[in-house]
């Protein structure tokens, strides 16, 4: 599985060029490095974590920041068997953010608190998937 980690600028600039006022929602596909990647002078570069325990910490400094901006999340799941698609794409952490608008999400990321937090996320991660979506109706057929 190739590694993504961070957005390059065009997809981020995509991103950013698309309509802000409406809600979105992004869909987060995670899987961890089995022990997290700090840089070498992060304080916690030598001290064995686990890529999960990383993200956990990611998930403790960026939940006030998440709340501050209108953000919440709206489901989480347990990764089971990839029916459709690469058998080697195993998640670790599964969920779905859900955003009053992009501007909230542009505010969270660039939020100084937020920025210094990130090391956790980037020395946890192996690959992710972030996908933005708008929301939809429910109903009972496909499609």
């Amino acid at each position: 599985m190739t590694g993504f980690v961070d957005p390059d600028r065009a997809q981020f600039e995509a991103f950013k060029a698309m309509d802000r006022d409406t809600p979105i929602e992004m869909l987060n596909l995670v899987a961890f490095n089995d022990l997290a990647n700090y840089p070498g002078d992060h304080v916690l570069a030598r001290d064995g974590l686990k890529g999960g325990e990383a993200y956990a910490l990611y998930g403790k400094e960026t939940a006030p920041i998440l709340k501050k901006v209108g953000g919440e999340i709206i489901w989480r799941a347990g990764f089971e068997l990839t029916l459709i698609g690469p058998g080697d794409e195993v998640w670790d952490a599964m969920f779905i953010a859900r955003y009053p608008d992009a501007k909230a999400f542009l505010a969270m990321v660039t939020d100084p608190a937020y920025q210094k937090a990130v090391v956790h996320r980037q020395a946890a991660v192996r690959t992710s998937r972030l996908i933005r979506t708008r929301g939809g109706t429910p109903g009972q057929a496909f499609g």
